[in-house]
């Protein structure tokens, strides 16, 4: 595992930090450990934190009403995030962070990492920067979601799933349940939609893995839902 000073050194904001800031920003956090699955803080909290993945990962989950669930986004080693409430005590966590495995974070507190912020302009400058990315993230997601056919989204993902397989085989790490979650679907809508690609001999499934068979069209399929 890397070191608290090198995950800083390592990440976009924090590295334009001096060795000397550096050290003071590791004193002035807190170190927590979270098991698979916990739920770290839900929405709908004032949770006024800034966050740092030292090891693991964490989703960012929207649960509807009905009890439906949508992975907004994973948090990886060496991300960043943070609750509203760290730049405005009154606004409350819009997504609930939930340990996707067994997770290390470094985490601040509003009053002890905003003077740092205050002190260091191209700090605060490489959050907001950092911020803007994330806004135009969501935008993409939100456009996604309103005109993107869950054909299209399925697909997508079966094509970013497909990228660190071997010869195209995606194994079978996600239950239908959490592919809908990540798609802003039912487990059912995947189910039908899989073996639909099946029978159309565009992937193979299998006990243990999904394998593309045709990436073309499932290329095609993902081009086609975007410009309709």
């Amino acid at each position: 595992m890397k070191t608290d000073i090198e995950i800083l050194q390592n990440n976009p904001v924090f590295s334009v930090l001096s060795p000397a800031k550096l050290e003071l920003a590791i004193q002035l956090a807190v170190a927590q450990k979270y098991a698979k699955g916990a739920v770290i803080k839900a929405a709908g909290e004032i949770w006024p934190y800034l966050f740092i993945i030292k090891k693991g990962a964490i989703r960012a989950v929207k649960y509807s009403l009905e009890g439906r669930s949508l992975v907004v986004t994973t948090f990886m080693e060496g991300d960043i995030f943070w609750g509203l409430a760290f730049f405005h005590p009154h606004h409350q966590l819009p997504v609930s962070l939930v340990a996707e495995e067994n997770t290390r974070l470094l985490l601040w507190s509003d009053e002890r990492l905003h003077p740092l912020l205050i002190e260091n302009g191209q700090f605060s400058w490489e959050l907001s920067r950092l911020m803007i990315d994330k806004m135009v993230r969501a935008s993409e997601i939100l456009e996604e979601m309103a005109f993107q056919p869950v054909a299209g989204r399925l697909a997508k993902l079966l094509m970013e799933s497909s990228q660190d397989a071997v010869e195209g085989a995606i194994f079978r790490s996600l239950t239908l349940d959490e592919m809908a979650a990540r798609i802003g679907s039912t487990r059912e809508m995947v189910c039908r939609f899989l073996h639909r690609f099946a029978d159309s001999n565009i992937i193979d499934i299998t006990r243990t893995e999904y394998r593309i068979v045709d990436q073309k069209r499932l290329q095609e399929m993902i081009s086609t839902s975007v410009k309709g």
